[in-house]
């Protein structure tokens, strides 16, 4: 074995997952295929300093650490059906010539975006934002990332409900759904989005909106990676320059009761003011040592201590970065600390105080759990407790054709990001166990009390989790029709099978 050039890995590290890298991206058939095509110049290989830049751009360290026999980085539509078409004729004759897709590379799933010795095609490059004042929408690249597109619109006193974290990538946020500070104004971000150009698995680019392809439009929407690869997103624009935004830290013990009296009430009437958005976090982190509860909450109109979060304004707080500023200027809070393990798990349900309290119960004993068993120095344990009103649901359900998740429109939701960090590998096998664990004691005890929902956030979805399922019957029937009419062959199925496909959900 040889291990891959420019790269260190911790003993640890290398005896345990026995990363290597090809000993030259040329013993491979799919990389010689691509090498033999007019965008020679943009495939990377193991030697080059380009490889391993893009792979250290993976969010989750354990990806960095996977090894494709090549990258190409198309620019163009046009070139990445010609990456596509040239795959797909080399696996006529090289079976398994594999391939996966990034955008931002912030997925948690491994094997979804990067896969040792297949292909990775990195959208990096593919990466603009322009905006159309005329139709007021902007068209995005999916390797663009949404500080990066809030601050290109900014200059126009614009914004598009996009992500609330500055480093994701556009192009999988929004196929997978795309929670944003403007979720009860707009829907989710996909409920915003009026055109996707996609290069299907024959090369063909297409334009699927609300009057052409409408069932891909449609599926795109929610269906993530199974039709296509999406080389551009038309979204909505709409005014914007200032907006009340920031974290607030509170001490746990002291304010949890409250908290979850404020929460059940925020979610209950977010129909009220559409414009409040609140994102909990529940977090212990092992440097710190204590509990803490830290609420970001943005209001996206220039108001000041807005009536939407009164119930949240007489608690104690530890600090509080609450000011005016754009949109770009508050995607950096939630970022994650760079270098550690990262891992998702999720589900969804009723906006109960009952199975808040339970969640929160959970969640304490999963931490004493990480004390008295995790090798590493650093590590935490995040709840976020998201509201998931049914007003979100009705505006996606509204807009242009709809969406293929599912959602209830007659009843709230609380949507939880389980979200785990740690910095030894060998604590891998205890935060899965802590994730899976926590997911399964939760969902049983909702469904106890009758407060159990079904959706699973693809965003947020852990390996072992269901989400396209979790969409229901019709919706995941619906997805298998449009994918088996434009990629007959199962490409974006069996040579691309990264992520969560309907034929396997």
């Amino acid at each position: 074995m040889k291990v891959c050039p420019s790269r260190v890995l911790s003993v640890l590290e290398s005896i345990s997952v026995l990363r290597t890298c090809p000993a030259d991206g040329a013993i491979s058939a799919c990389c010689t295929a691509l090498r033999k095509t007019a965008i020679a110049d943009k495939v990377l290989y193991p030697q080059s300093p380009a490889y391993h830049a893009s792979l250290s751009t993976f969010w989750r360290r354990d990806i960095q650490q996977i090894y494709p026999a090549c990258i190409v980085q198309p620019q163009t539509a046009d070139e990445v059906s010609l990456v596509v078409t040239s795959l797909v004729e080399e696996n006529d004759y090289t079976p398994q010539c594999q391939f996966s897709v990034r955008s931002g590379g912030h997925g948690t799933v491994v094997g979804s975006t990067s896969r040792d010795y297949g292909v990775t095609v990195d959208l990096a490059l593919l990466n603009s934002t322009v905006y159309n004042p005329e139709a007021e929408t902007a068209s995005i690249g999916p390797g663009a990332r949404w500080k990066g597109v809030y601050t290109t619109l900014a200059e126009y006193g614009v914004v598009v409900p996009g992500g609330r974290g500055g480093t994701v990538g556009v192009g999988g946020f929004v196929t997978g759904g795309g929670n944003s500070f403007h979720s009860a104004q707009h829907g989710f971000t996909c409920d915003a989005v009026v055109n996707f150009e996609i290069v299907l698995a024959s090369g063909e680019i297409l334009h699927a909106n609300e009057t052409s392809h409408a069932a891909l439009f449609k599926s795109l929407k929610g269906g993530s990676s199974n039709f296509g690869i999406v080389t551009r997103i038309d979204i909505e624009t709409f005014p914007s320059t200032k907006v009340w935004g920031g974290v607030v830290a509170y001490d746990h013990a002291s304010t949890v009761d409250a908290q979850v009296d404020a929460l059940v009430d925020f979610t209950a009437n977010v129909h009220r003011d559409p414009h409040a958005s609140l994102i909990p976090l529940y977090t212990y982190n092992s440097q710190l040592g204590v509990p803490i509860i830290a609420n970001s909450f943005v209001y996206t109109e220039p108001v000041q201590y807005p009536g939407a979060f009164q119930k949240f304004y007489g608690m104690p707080n530890i600090s509080d970065s609450m000011r005016l500023t754009g949109v770009e200027g508050l995607v950096g809070e939630l970022e994650p600390e760079a270098g550690l393990h990262n891992s998702f798990f999720t589900l969804t349900f009723a906006n109960d105080p009952i199975i808040l309290k339970e969640a929160i119960s959970i969640h304490g004993r999963m931490i004493e759990e990480a004390k008295k068993r995790a090798r590493s120095e650093s590590w935490s344990i995040i709840s976020l407790f998201q509201p998931l009103p049914g007003l979100f649901a009705e505006l996606g359900q509204k807009k242009r054709g709809g969406n293929v998740l599912g959602l209830d429109e007659k009843r709230n939701y609380i949507l939880d990001l389980l979200w785990l960090t740690w910095d030894d590998f060998e604590d891998t096998e205890l935060f899965d166990w802590i994730g899976e664990t926590f997911v399964d004691e939760l969902q049983e005890f909702a469904r106890s009390v009758g407060g159990d929902y079904p959706y699973v956030y693809l965003n947020y979805a852990a390996e072992n989790q269901n989400p396209l399922r979790s969409y229901g019957e019709h919706h995941l029937e619906f997805m298998r029709r449009v994918a088996e009419e434009y990629d007959p062959l199962s490409v974006f199925q069996d040579q691309a099978p990264g992520g969560f496909k309907v034929t396997k959900a």
